[in-house]
């Protein structure tokens, strides 16, 4: 296949990669194509999709080729790859941005600002991309691979976005419009691209997908343009890619290509005539020069800005602005014709003139100040009476500015411009610069800004301008032209239409003679002719030149043009409107101008202030203006540590390739240490925050976006992971080859070990590029998650619900995990950033012993930490802090010695000390008060055991092996399968688990002051660990679970430690079937993520066997009153009971029993002396008072229907009123 590139302005052809499999095999996923029925219009964005696919494969395949065949390689070539690449799909953006997006907008909120940001960050890469190409160190091969990893990373991205669109926007353009719908906003998509994009774009779409494909696109089109021969003929001629004419190539290929002379006469010739036209011989040489004509739009543009300003005069003087979004609109198309002209004097005048000539700060400045003035329209359409006379004024006043700026630079321009390309061009190249500068606009914008033109123009003038667009215009744009001049004139006054002669030959009926070719009925404005194409067209073209002044007298149009919503009336011209200006799916281009703007400059970093988005900016700006701290802002700390992450692997993956086995073990273990907190921090998001974000009516489909980029960024870092372990595979048979090598191998060794170290180096680079496509996906990831939905929060969220968020997203969050993410997060923030998150995590932890666990984990992790830390160091300074405090503080903290020591009139005062410490936890307080009072028999008891002890420790009680399953020879207890023994701290015993210390022994026992265990295969006594350190055990493993902190070991359950109750809990852990209610404090089943909170709820004793609940064994259920029990207990005391214990609600769904007791009521007939008798009742499921009739055992409530009452007063006295 060949791909048109650009090259000077001309199209060329450079290679490019071969045609690609059908759509479906290209990216996008089967259910997207689906979805999207070959019959939908939307089809035809599938065939976009696929064409940029193949672009951007060619592309990356030949930086890549570049960078591993180390050879210079042709940068030109792939220079202009990119320059095509950027063109094309800048343009496919922009429309998106100005059509779809908006239409989809009004029917499904929420979905198509993420998109238009993804254009931004893809706009900054293709930035980066071309400052990259501009750099000098061509020849370095660290520089082809830079360039290889940003052209991957660019198709990552894109490719990325395209495939999200195919998974969630095409099929909601599919459900929410009509085909019509579909069809309308696929033909305004088509209109929005710039006229001169669109000569290259159809044709360079139509070579890139399948022959099969290629007519089902030309079947889409034939549905989706309006039924009018003339805009099926210029559609299809760009699509079947006619040629423009030699002569405008050569003028393309030298922008200065000077004239002989400014006269106007060449071998007695008039050059403003055409060959063709030899015959019109009452056609006179014009007084003045096609340049002129940008006079033209000069005169226009001031005279549309004056009309402007005194519209704001009147507005000011009446005060009325009953019509401001006319005035808006006015503003708009005046705002957009500016930028289009601007741009194209940009592109094209200027450049062909002079290459130093440039008003780059002019147009930047005027493109400003319609900007304010917008917002300032805006600002006073919000406002609506409650304006300010102050508003009136300063709309005047901005009114004049643009005016007085505008003119001053087309002064500047005429001075400096117009003169130099009188001297230089011939009137041939000045028609010739003028067309092309017209065709910078879109089909949209043309039909609107020609007959506006024209409308101010002299007819003298109008003939003139469309003589020259005429004479200027490619034989292959004869189409095109005939189009043009039909709008140019219905802005004519009195409906005049200049494009017919004294002979009737219309352009547009001449078209009719293609009826035939193209097999289909089309609209009223076409008439009868021949099926010659090449000379209808001809024909069409001598009519129109054959234009005299004296043929303008023609006939009326109903009313003239006054404003550019007029400009598209019914006049009496037969060439068709698109047919999009009207269309209510439409919606202004001003942001796709804008974003041409930056294409036309270079590179140049776009801000990300589309105008679907301002309110997100602007929250965002004012919430961090306030330094306001949010709760929510420390989850986003995180992307702080990512990005540094992720810079890391970008600069630190180019040193891969140094076959460096140490430094790719180091690699290899950051990459998933971020792998993992990332899927950690990703899944919070994925079941916390965006579910609570979508649960507000009016934030619907806000994050679905974001959930496919962490589908997408799964898959990437899974391939990066595979891609390092290939990478360990090579360099462990590189380092087999060398050590063969080494003995004396063969030249048949050394040629694989040579085919190794080019595998390893291909892969390197592959790798380094993959690192950069993951850095810049999560970089625009969290950027845009930023921009959009953190600002949400201060709108949605009250500082409360923001707080139950970090709970949840905390209470998911496992013990290995919070170990590995705190140093990771610290590491990356300031002091003062580490010490507001560490404050906010307290803060939503404060009913838990999160703080305790934190304390332990840094105390016992510290010694290790700053064997290994550097200058930096991991550990926040608030615990440092702590323990100091804890170190200087009065609270008694005696160990067994000093207890043993103390009289009883010292112990008793400690203990009052211990009671008056507020600082405490209850329960932690209860706790030293008792171990306190029995501190002196605890003391004795362990001086004694001391004393009895032997060095060798063989006389140490219970110093043999115990068995869960004597006959089986398995080690354990009664109560767990484990490999060890533990030794009591308190009494020197050598015991099983605690439970088992605890029914010999009169005290309890404290596990996680255990320092010691036996194993129980050597009966060798050694420090607490995993696995027992005798050789002679070869490291046996004391259990399949150890937690460090509990000191537990269990090898038959799975078990998890929670760093909330820091305990040791049975299940798969927090986040996977159990999370921590940070408001009850204890673990609960994922399914009860919506329940009723009770403060500090567990930490009580279970109301049937008063046994302490939160450190409790066995299972717990949670009531829906938010009560607790044993499992066991509910289930004996609902064989009686149904109502709570402690607060007399309903225990469940009572609904079935209280209709038994309904048809019981209505069966059982009272005395009469009581059937009119009532009594006062108290519900105890609805807590509301109410009145029932009399009955001895059973008072419904009347408000709830609830049997669950008690009677607080009988009436004996009234009968009872219902």
């Amino acid at each position: 296949m060949a791909t048109p590139g650009i090259q000077n302005g001309s199209v060329s052809v450079i290679a490019a990669a071969p045609v690609m499999a059908p759509v479906d095999q290209n990216g996008h996923s089967a259910a997207a194509a689906a979805a999207v029925k070959l019959s939908s219009p939307i089809r035809i964005f599938l065939f976009f999709h696929k064409a940029i696919r193949a672009e951007l494969d060619g592309l990356h395949r030949t930086a890549l080729a570049m960078a591993t065949n180390r050879s210079g390689g042709d940068i030109k070539q792939l220079t202009e790859k990119c320059h095509f690449l950027r063109s094309i799909y800048k343009h496919h953006c922009n429309a998106e941005d100005e059509v779809i997006f908006p239409a989809l907008d009004i029917r499904v909120k929420n979905v198509a600002q993420t998109y238009s940001l993804e254009h931004e960050g893809e706009s900054v890469l293709f930035d980066q991309l071309f400052t990259l190409l501009g750099n000098d160190m061509i020849n370095e091969e660290s520089y082809k691979r830079e360039l290889a990893s940003c052209t991957g990373a660019l198709q990552t991205s894109i490719s990325q976005h395209m495939s999200k669109e195919e998974e969630q926007v095409f099929p909601l353009l599919k459900e929410k419009f009509s085909f019509e719908e579909q069809a309308s906003l696929v033909w305004q998509f088509l209109c929005s691209i710039p006229v001169n994009m669109m000569a290259e774009f159809l044709p360079w779409l139509s070579s890139s997908i399948s022959p099969d494909e290629r007519q089902d696109m030309r079947k889409c089109l034939h549905r989706i343009i309006p039924d009018e021969k003339l805009l099926q003929q210029i559609i299809f001629n760009w699509m079947d890619g006619v040629k423009m004419s030699n002569k405008r190539k050569r003028c393309e290929d030298d922008p200065r290509t000077p004239s002989d002379s400014v006269n106007p006469t060449v071998n007695g010739q008039c050059r403003y005539e055409s060959p063709q036209l030899s015959d019109c011989n009452d056609i006179k040489c014009p007084l003045h020069l096609p340049v002129d004509d940008i006079l033209h739009w000069h005169k226009a543009i001031e005279k549309e800005l004056n009309d402007i300003a005194e519209a704001a005069r009147n507005i000011k003087l009446t005060g009325d602005f009953s019509d401001l979004s006319s005035f808006n609109r006015r503003l708009q198309f005046i705002a957009e014709v500016c930028i289009f002209h601007s741009i194209a004097e940009d592109k094209v005048i200027f450049p062909a003139v002079d290459a130093e000539i440039s008003f780059v700060e002019e147009h930047a400045e005027e493109e400003s100040e319609f900007h304010k003035f917008r917002c300032l329209i805006e600002s006073i359409e919000a406002a609506g009476a409650n304006s300010s006379a102050e508003f009136y004024s300063e709309l005047c006043s901005q009114a004049d500015h643009i005016m007085e700026t505008v003119k001053k630079h087309f002064l500047n321009e005429e001075n400096q411009v117009i003169p130099l390309a009188r001297k230089h061009f011939s009137p041939e190249r000045q028609r010739e610069l003028l067309y092309r500068s017209l065709c910078v606009m879109p089909l949209r914008l043309i039909e609107c800004v020609l007959p506006w033109l024209v409308g101010s123009l002299s007819k003298e003038e109008a003939r003139r301008f469309l003589y020259n667009m005429h004479m200027a215009a490619p034989v292959s744009d004869t189409a095109l032209v005939t189009l043009f001049s039909g709008w140019a004139c219905k802005g004519l006054p009195m409906g005049i239409c200049l494009s017919s002669s004294e002979t009737s030959c219309c352009p547009a009926k001449e078209l009719k003679v293609e009826q035939e070719h193209f097999g289909r009925s089309f609209g009223s404005c076409a008439c009868a002719s021949t099926s010659d194409n090449s000379t209808t067209f001809e024909q069409a073209r001598k009519c129109v030149m054959m234009v005299k002044l004296g043929n303008l007298a023609s006939t009326q149009s109903n009313s003239c043009i006054e404003s550019p919503k007029d400009f598209l009336t019914n006049q009496s011209c037969c060439v068709p409107g698109l047919g999009v200006n009207s269309n209510s799916l439409g919606v202004s281009s001003l942001a796709a101008a804008k974003s041409l703007r930056s294409l036309s400059f270079g590179p140049s970093a776009p801000s990300l202030k589309s105008s679907l988005f301002n309110w997100e900016a602007d929250n965002n700006s004012s919430s961090s203006s306030g330094h306001v701290t949010r709760p929510i802002d420390n989850i986003f700390k995180f992307h702080k540590a990512i990005r540094k992450d992720l810079e890391f692997l970008d600069v630190e993956s180019g040193k891969l390739g140094d076959c460096d086995e140490t430094f790719l073990r180091q690699f290899s273990g950051r990459f998933r240490l971020l792998w993992g907190l990332y899927r950690a921090h990703s899944n919070a998001e994925d079941d916390i925050v965006f579910p609570a974000l979508e649960s507000k009516e009016t934030l619907h489909n806000v994050s679905h976006s974001y959930t496919l980029d962490h589908k997408q960024e799964e898959e990437l870092f899974e391939d990066i992971s595979s891609a390092l372990s290939d990478l360990s595979q090579l360099h462990e048979n590189l380092n087999a080859k060398n050590v063969t090598g080494n003995s004396g191998g063969s030249s048949a060794s050394s040629s694989g070990h040579a085919d190794y170290l080019k595998k390893y180096n291909e892969l390197a680079t592959k790798i380094q590029g993959m690192c950069k496509s993951i850095k810049v996906t999560l970089d625009h990831h969290v950027i845009r998650e930023e921009v959009e939905l953190w600002p949400l929060f201060d709108k949605y969220f009250p500082v409360e619900e923001q707080d139950k968020l970090v709970g949840r997203i905390i209470g998911t969050t496992g013990a290995e995990v919070l170990q590995s993410m705190l140093p990771w997060v610290t590491s990356a923030l300031t002091q003062e950033e580490q010490n507001k998150m560490m404050d906010t995590w307290k803060h939503a932890t404060k009913n838990t012993m999160f703080s305790e666990w934190l304390n332990e984990w840094w105390e016992g992790t510290s010694a290790e930490s700053s064997q290994v830390s550097t200058s930096e160091n991991n550990i926040p300074q608030e615990y440092d802090l702590h323990e100091s405090v804890d170190q200087s503080d009065h609270t008694f903290k005696p160990g067994w010695k000093d207890i043993f020591r103390m009289n009883q009139n010292e112990l008793e005062s400690e203990i009052r000390k211990v009671s008056r410490d507020s600082t405490l936890d209850p329960r932690r307080k209860a706790y030293l008060i008792q171990n306190l009072m029995t501190s002196r028999w605890i003391a004795s008891q362990q001086k004694i055991s001391q004393s009895d002890e032997v060095d060798d420790g063989k006389d140490l009680l219970g110093h043999s092996p115990s068995f869960r399953d004597a006959d089986k020879q398995i080690f354990g207890c009664e109560h767990y399968k484990r490999n060890c023994k533990l030794r009591a701290a308190c009494c020197g015993k050598l015991v099983a688990c605690r439970f088992c210390h605890d029914e010999v022994s009169d005290h309890s026992m404290d596990r996680k002051a255990t320092s010691e265990m036996m194993c129980m295969n050597c009966l060798q006594v050694q420090p607490v660990g995993p696995v027992c350190i005798t050789p002679s055990c070869n490291g046996l493993s004391m259990a399949k679970y150890y937690c460090s902190s509990c000191r537990f070991f269990d090898d038959e359950r799975e078990v998890y430690h929670c760093p909330f109750c820091n305990l040791c809990r049975v299940g798969k852990g927090l986040g996977i079937d159990f999370f921590h209610c940070m408001t009850c404090n204890c673990c609960l089943g994922m399914k009860l993520v919506n329940h009723k909170c009770r403060e500090k709820g567990l930490e009580t004793n279970c109301p049937i066997c008063c046994d302490f609940l939160f450190t409790s064994s066995t299972a717990v259920r949670a009531l829906p009153c938010g009560h607790y029990m044993h499992s066991a207990c509910f289930q004996a005391y609902a064989c009686t009971h149904y109502i709570c214990p402690i607060c007399s609600k309903s225990m469940g769904d009572m609904s079935v029993y209280f209709g038994m007791l309904d048809a019981l009521m209505a069966s059982e007939v009272l005395p009469e002396e009581y059937r009119d008798r009532c009594q006062d009742i108290l519900c105890n499921d609805c807590d509301r008072k109410g009145i029932a009739p009399f009955h001895w055992l059973y008072h419904k409530c009347g408000l709830c229907g609830s049997y669950n009452t008690r009677v607080i007063k009988v009436d004996r006295d009234h009968n009872c009123i219902t």
